[in-house]
């Protein structure tokens, strides 16, 4: 049913933590400049698309007009 947890020597679990302070991951590659502009331009990209969405969403959303102020063709005024 259970197993039991075999003891691991003191020596083994000091070498272990050697080793695995020892590693250390490759460094990152600098991003050329024009990687760096095309980020640039894709960041620019989409926050102009949020700003003209929302630009011409706020008159959609305004609640200014009532319905008395709308245009009337001639046909609906019985003419």
């Amino acid at each position: 049913m259970f197993r039991r947890r075999e003891a691991v020597p003191f020596a083994f679990v000091a070498e272990a933590d050697h080793f695995r302070s020892n590693v250390e991951p490759p460094s990152r590659p600098r991003p050329s400049t024009s990687q760096l502009a095309g980020q640039a331009l894709i960041g620019i990209t989409v926050i102009a698309g949020l700003v003209g969405s929302l630009l011409f969403g706020l008159p959609a959303l305004a609640a200014d007009q009532s319905p008395a102020a709308t245009h009337h063709s001639e046909a609906a005024h019985g003419h």
